[in-house]
């Protein structure tokens, strides 16, 4: 049976490679932008098995609109991707608070409100599949990337327990966490950096010179990402985490290296606090539920 899907940031990038290979997949698509307008060459291909919908992921009614729509044009809703997102380079300090909100904005409270809205539509079918497109950044830090990091770390984290919370009625939802692909998400972060304060040239200006080399040749290849997604939304168990992309893998592989000798290194500290006698025999209840 084909799938309806609604997947924001459809515009370009990876966002349209999802739209075009749901629908070469013989599914239906409700493809959402800032800007519609730049998918109507699929049209005449599609027809109606592709619409569109302007949809500003930070507007709460909007996402709510775009839902309905998407039911009211295809009767039911079995795939939502939050594929909207973006990022800027600048060390913290010179990031200013209206550009830190507005990626916090978009990349974790847009994933927030289009769930927000399509999950009670799931639950009442008791099927559904939310594709939650973060990032490696998701998982490790990165000079520069404050804002975007801090907003991918938290939809790992919401990923996470909103799909234990819904298991129970059929409705699955994973965090994919590729590296970099080739897309223009790194001209983008790369093109808002600012002049750099002077102490901030060792860690931030290291980045900076390093996206100048890796800007162009990204391992990732969004249209294989998006045949990934696909094949996703067709599986029954998924990941609660899913990293794409082999240097995904490497740097994760990194940070939890780090994250483990350090855990090991302060292992003492760690446990000094606690009283004296402690039984955790509950929380092993907790993880198998």
């Amino acid at each position: 049976m084909s799938k309806i899907w609604l997947i924001t940031g459809s515009a370009r990038g990876l966002g349209r490679d999802i739209v075009e290979a749901a629908l070469a997949a013989g599914d239906e698509v409700l493809a959402t932008a800032r800007d519609p307008g730049r998918l109507d060459d699929l049209k005449p291909i599609y027809g109606d098995r592709l619409r569109t919908f302007a949809l500003d992921v930070t507007d709460m009614r909007a996402a709510e609109a775009a839902v309905e729509a998407a039911v009211a044009a295809f009767g039911r809703l079995d795939v939502l991707v939050n594929n909207a997102g973006f990022g800027y380079m600048a060390p913290f300090e010179q990031a200013s608070e209206a550009e830190f909100r507005a990626q916090i904005d978009t990349n974790f409270y847009g994933v927030v409100n289009l769930t927000r809205a399509a999950l009670p539509v799931m639950r009442k079918q008791r099927a559904g599949h939310i594709i939650n497109v973060s990032s490696v950044g998701g998982r490790v830090s990165t000079p520069g990337m404050s804002a975007y990091q801090a907003a991918k770390w938290a939809v790992g984290g919401f990923t996470e327990v909103v799909a234990k919370e819904a298991a129970p009625f059929g409705v699955k939802l994973i965090a994919l966490e590729p590296g970099g692909m080739r897309t223009d998400w790194g001209h983008t972060a790369r093109g808002h950096a600012p002049a750099l304060l002077p102490d901030y040239e060792p860690s931030v200006g290291a980045i900076q010179r390093l996206l100048q080399q890796y800007v162009g040749n990204e391992a990732g290849d969004p249209a294989k990402v998006a045949k990934v997604i696909v094949d996703l939304s067709r599986r029954e168990s998924l990941p609660a985490h899913l990293l794409l992309g082999s240097d995904a893998q490497y740097v994760f592989g990194l940070a939890e290296a780090e994250r483990r000798q350090d855990a090991e290194a302060w292992a003492e500290v760690t446990t000094s606090t606690d009283f004296d006698e402690v039984d955790l025999s509950v929380l092993g209840k907790l993880r198998s539920e």
